[in-house]
């Protein structure tokens, strides 16, 4: 997703929304102190809590009893009403509370009404001791009618007590200056000035521009009233404002926008108008000089008619917008989710300090619990800032709200425990579920924020999925393209940013059958997440990653059509559409746009990989998968230089690529590993990535797809020779060595360099690629320095950085949540969430290719290149191929609990040796006897096992003996017999088995064989 190849354009919002409100008009106030009776020498008035608990005021303090068992923070809450909110006016906020048990509540300055927007809104970690609070913010929005919150509802009850609370404004001083843009706007001259289009008649009554809107109409633009030729200049602050009515009701959209064709709007939301009125009063910054703006009211696509009207219309600006300073917290950054048990534990400490500093660690009651000194490490490459780091590793307590403290500084609460990832896992494989396309979305499973109708299914305004044409010019046939991902923030599905997403979920699951620490898949097996297909007797993980596959099954052209078996490159909407925009209110054209070989290649590798995966559960879909995998391999052979064009960026990003070398390797590897065929070895072996160094310094994604490829070769079971394997393997740990040097010449320590060129657009996922091969060296080796690495990368994306910002929404203290997207619109829109928990933002890009972070942060080191802003696509936009990194790896975190290792059974550790003996395919082809023998290479007797291995393809077991026999999927289970359960030292047991087999898949030894949970070695 670099900027050459995913470069948005159009109508995309480049404005930074500071105020928006639908009250009165803004309410002005002098300094003032706006809590009563904030000692609570008074009693408890004018305080106010829910029903389920009770206020009292003892000892000059006021307490709360919080029962148990609340579901969410808000269902018991505490407050002060009557805050006055004053747009662009500085507050600070203090209060000095404690909790009986240690919890975290959450506190919140905000509107006592719908939308409820929050001017203030933090997490507030409590002990048992008092502690006093202090924060300042700037209100953002106008009303009368504010309220201080505490949102103290959790699982466990406890005590929650609260003095000397203070909330004190000061006025923001007069609007931005300038002069007003906008002519006529209070109507005193009736309509001069003014335009509409579309509706039924305008006119101005008592003071007011009133329209008559018809309904049906498709398109908001459809009708509009608005006023042309307003001048804005570049880097200056605007204040726009109106006061409106829409009767009986619709949804208007109301942008700044040019008034020329591409239309780039400045400033855009769709608000809600009913006919008791609001106002509006909204702040952006113009990124661009123009003569040409326009205010524009878009009063289409309502299903009824109705009456709008406007007064008191204002654009005043032309004031520098003060700098962006970025609020990155306390100096002290550390992984702000927390850290494993057994596992590397580093902080970073900014300071201008460049001696070492005493540290302190301490537990969630303010104890020290461990301290030491910290590492100067001089002036950061990529930060600019001057560090020290902290490492903690030899502390060995576990428990929740430990905080680090140096320099004078704090850090952020966070965990060490040995279940730190196993929702992150969770949560990261559910985001994939919430960008399906063609399916409604439950939100009994996903949470009722995140329920939308299907989207893209031809239902009215959709023109549908279900039959797409070509561009002009393109094909002369119509497909059924329907399902898979929304490629990232648009409403796009793209065959090469759908391969390496599938790839990376089928890889995270396919991991599972090689893996020591992976349990053979039990956590990622059927009933793991929360998708409508639980409960099939099919991991979830692969039903998520059908879902996607099914539609690239759909982009091949048709046999018959020219370059038949290729792929289309991709389809999305013919052109921009604005944020927010639910996929099912999306009335674009959609369009297929030409076959590419590296699409073509994409599916050619994806299905492969998806087919061997799938034959031990669905053989029919796994036979059609490989079908088409074979079908478009050839294809892509015969039509090997057909390039997405760079310059097809209208609608949904090009993602062009002029190389495909790495996906003909790809491609030909996953096919080999599915069948074995020779054929395909030999394009393995012939392609110079084979050989070549496929993983580069700043990582691999979806324009390098060797490394994908090399990957599987080194940890898929295949006829491989014994040399070349070890070849490949030793590939792997030699770049996963250069990935362990960059995290120690790095003072946030990631797996990455920090030149400027190594933060590009979603270098996020490229970090996390990283730490993917860091983490298959480890499965490889068994080398705890690579777990280890891949640990400490992901600090980093979870707030060890310079910017102190967890890049994961939900997850820390300080996470991103505004992440461009045109589903989870929240910061637009208050009605719509924001993206849920496990959405990964790009992160920092020190190209800053969107107009809002280059306006916004222009000159920027290149860790602090990033804003979480729904404008700044660039930098902090959601994509599948993101989260799928972030899901392989949190997967591979998940499973590594205290020390990456399985838990030894009681007795002691485990110790064998293993022997697995093919001896050949019967006659005809139809399966196959096997035999495994087992070494007891311990000191102590072995009673009572289990012996486990996986196929990798279509194998299915006939009958066993010597052993009880079991197969789920792929994976299979030897029980002992009560005649063979002891295994005394250096003693060997033997179990076989006949299986069947198509022949259409390749039916290597497995790469993996445990007794009792414990790795054997190979003999």
């Amino acid at each position: 997703m670099i900027s050459v190849a995913r470069k948005r354009g159009g109508a995309l919002i480049a404005a930074a929304l500071l105020a928006i409100t639908s009250a009165a008009a803004p309410v002005q106030a002098a300094p003032v102190e706006h809590i009563v009776n904030g000692t609570f020498t008074s009693g408890t008035d004018p305080w106010w809590s829910t029903a389920n608990t009770s206020l009292s005021a003892t000892g000059g303090q006021l307490c709360a009893p919080v029962p148990a068992g609340s579901v969410n923070p808000w269902d018991v809450s505490i407050g002060h009403n009557e805050i006055p909110l004053i747009d662009g006016a500085a507050y600070t906020l203090t209060f000095t509370a404690s909790a009986s048990v240690a919890t975290t509540v959450r506190a919140n300055v905000q509107l006592n009404e719908a939308p409820f927007t929050a001017a203030l809104s933090r997490e507030v970690a409590l002990t048992p001791t008092a502690q006093t609070f202090t924060y300042t913010f700037t209100a953002g929005l106008d009303s009368a009618n504010g309220t201080f919150t505490f949102q103290l509802g959790t699982p466990a009850a406890f005590t929650f007590c609260l003095d000397d609370v203070s909330l004190s404004s000061e006025d923001s001083g007069p609007p931005a200056g300038g002069a007003e843009q906008v002519e006529n706007g209070d109507f005193a001259d009736g309509s001069a000035g003014w335009y509409s289009y579309g509706t039924t008649s305008s006119v101005v009554v008592d003071g007011r521009f009133c329209s008559v809107v018809p309904g049906g109409l498709v398109n908001p633009w459809d009708a509009g009233v608005g006023q042309n030729d307003i001048t804005l200049m570049a880097g200056r602050e605007y204040a726009f404002s109106f006061d409106y009515s829409a009767d009986p009701g619709a949804t208007v959209r109301v942008a700044v926008q040019l008034g020329a064709d591409p239309f780039t709007s400045y400033f855009s939301r769709d608000l809600p108008m009913t006919a008791s009125g609001g106002h509006l009063a909204a702040t952006f910054t113009a990124p661009a000089d123009t003569d040409l703006a326009q205010v524009a009211f878009q009063v289409g696509a309502n299903a009824a008619g109705y009456t709008l009207c406007l007064d008191n219309v204002s654009l005043l600006g032309g004031d520098e917008a003060p700098p962006y300073v970025p609020d990155t917290g306390p100096r002290v950054r550390v992984n702000q989710v927390g850290y494993l048990l057994q596992g590397p534990k580093n902080a970073t400490v900014v300071t201008t300090s460049t001696t070492a500093l005493p540290w302190q660690l301490r537990n969630a009651a303010g104890s020290v619990v461990a301290s030491g000194q910290t590492t100067p490490r001089g002036v950061d490459q990529a930060s600019g800032q001057n560090v020290q780091t902290i490492d903690f590793s030899g502390y060995a307590g576990q428990g929740t709200g430990y905080t680090m403290v140096a320099d004078g500084e704090t850090s952020h609460p966070f965990d060490i425990s040995s279940n730190l990832y196993q929702q992150l896992r969770s949560d990261s494989l559910q985001f994939f579920y919430i960008q399906r396309s063609g399916i409604a979305i439950d939100g009994s499973l996903v949470g009722a924020q995140y329920a939308r109708p299907a989207g893209h299914l031809g239902v009215a305004p959709n023109l549908g999925d279900t039959d797409v044409p070509c561009q002009q010019g393109v094909c002369d046939y119509r497909l059924d393209t329907r399902g898979g991902w929304y490629d990232a923030g648009d409403h796009g599905k793209y065959v090469v940013n759908g391969g390496i997403a599938a790839a990376q979920l089928l890889g995270a699951f396919e991991r599972t059958k090689t893996a020591p620490t992976a349990g053979f898949g039990t956590a990622l097996g059927d009933s793991t997440l929360r998708v409508p297909e639980r409960g099939n007797g099919v991991p979830d993980i692969l039903d998520e990653a059908r879902w996607e596959l099914e539609f690239m099954l759909r982009m091949q052209v048709p046999d018959g059509k020219p370059r038949a078996g290729m792929a289309h490159h991709k389809m999305h909407d013919r052109n921009w559409t604005g944020l927010p925009l639910a996929p099912q209110a999306d009335p674009e054209q959609r369009e297929l746009h030409p076959p590419s070989t590296a699409a073509t290649l994409n599916l050619a590798a994806a299905a492969a990989q998806g087919a061997r995966l799938w034959a031990p559960y669905d053989k029919a879909f796994a036979d059609r998968a490989l079908a088409a995998a074979k079908k478009a391999y050839a294809a892509a052979k015969a039509n090997p230089a057909v390039f997405a064009d760079p310059a097809d960026g209208n609608g949904g990003g090009s993602y062009s690529d002029g190389d495909v070398s790495d996906e003909f390797y790809w491609a030909a590897a996953e096919l080999y590993l599915t069948t074995g065929a020779a054929a395909y070895l030999a394009d393995v072996t012939a392609s110079p990535h084979h050989t070549g160094e496929v993983f580069t310094s700043t990582g691999f994604s979806w324009g390098s797809t060797a490394a994908l490829g090399r990957l599987d070769l080194a940890t898929v079971p295949s006829g491989l020779p014994a040399a070349e394997k070890a070849r490949v393997r030793q590939s792997v740990l030699t770049a996963a060595d250069a990935y362990l040097a960059a995290i120690g010449t790095q003072a946030y320590g990631l797996a990455m360099p920090g030149h400027a060129g190594a933060y590009f657009w979603g270098a996020n996922s490229n970090i996390l690629n990283n730490a993917v091969v860091l983490a298959t060296a480890f499965d490889l080796s068994g080398t705890a320095a690579y777990r280890n690495g891949a640990v400490q990368t992901m600090d980093y994306i979870l707030g060890r950085n310079a910017l102190n910002q967890s890049y994961v929404t939900g997850w820390g203290e300080n996470a991103s949540e505004n992440q461009h997207s045109r589903i989870f619109g929240h910061q637009m829109n208050a009605a719509l969430p924001n993206p849920p928990a496990g959405s990964i933002a790009g992160g920092a890009n020190a190209s800053l290719d969107d107009p809002f972070a280059k306006q916004l942060l222009d000159g920027c080191k290149p860790m602090f290149c990033y804003v979480d802003d729904i404008n700044s696509y660039a930098t902090n936009e959601v994509a599948i191929n993101w989260n799928s990194a972030l899901a392989w790896v949190a997967s591979f975190l998940a499973d590594q609990g205290g020390g990456g290792q399985p838990t030894p059974p009681p007795g002691g550790a485990v110790t064998c040796r293993v022997s697995y003996n093919n001896y050949g395919t019967w006659h005809g082809g139809g399966g196959f006897t096997a035999q495994v023998e087992v070494t007891n290479s311990g000191l102590t007797p072995v009673n009572g096992w289990a012996i486990r291995f996986a196929f990798t393809g279509d194998q299915k077991l006939r009958e066993g003996w010597s052993g009880r026999f079991t197969q789920n999927g792929a994976t299979m289970t030897v029980l002992n017999e009560s005649f063979n359960a002891r295994i005394q030292p250096g003693a060997t047991v033997f179990v076989g088995f006949n299986a069947t087999m198509s022949g259409a898949y390749a039916n290597p030894n497995p790469g993996l064989i445990t007794l009792n949970s414990n790795a054997c070695v190979a003999r």
